[in-house]
């Protein structure tokens, strides 16, 4: 294992929290503030940050031969698929819906 491949694992582990925490509208400091929108964009940055490393050390062809970061890439790319999903889902009803 290469230090690149520890900033790869990193930054994609990085992404999640940032991007769900976006999405979910919740508050957390990142490099460009603590908006939701300013996290879902850190959180993307991360994860091209991450496959940038990853591709440049072992090649778009190596996620095949990776298990371990091919596994964390597919919980990430789940999380950015159905984020919104699991939002509505778990959202609490505001003051005004619960009459």
């Amino acid at each position: 294992m290469s230090i690149l491949d520890l900033l790869a694992g990193f930054f994609l582990m990085n992404a999640m929290p940032h991007f769900v925490l976006g999405v979910w509208k919740g508050r957390m400091l990142s490099l460009f503030g603590m908006s939701p929108t300013a996290n879902i964009v850190y959180g993307l940055l991360n994860f091209v940050v991450s496959l940038s490393l990853f591709s440049w050390v072992h090649g778009l062809s190596g996620l095949a031969e990776h298990g371990i970061y091919g596994g964390a890439l597919a919980v990430l790319l789940l999380y950015f698929v159905t984020a919104r999903f699991w939002q509505r889902l778990f959202a609490k009803p505001s003051a005004r819906s619960a009459g």
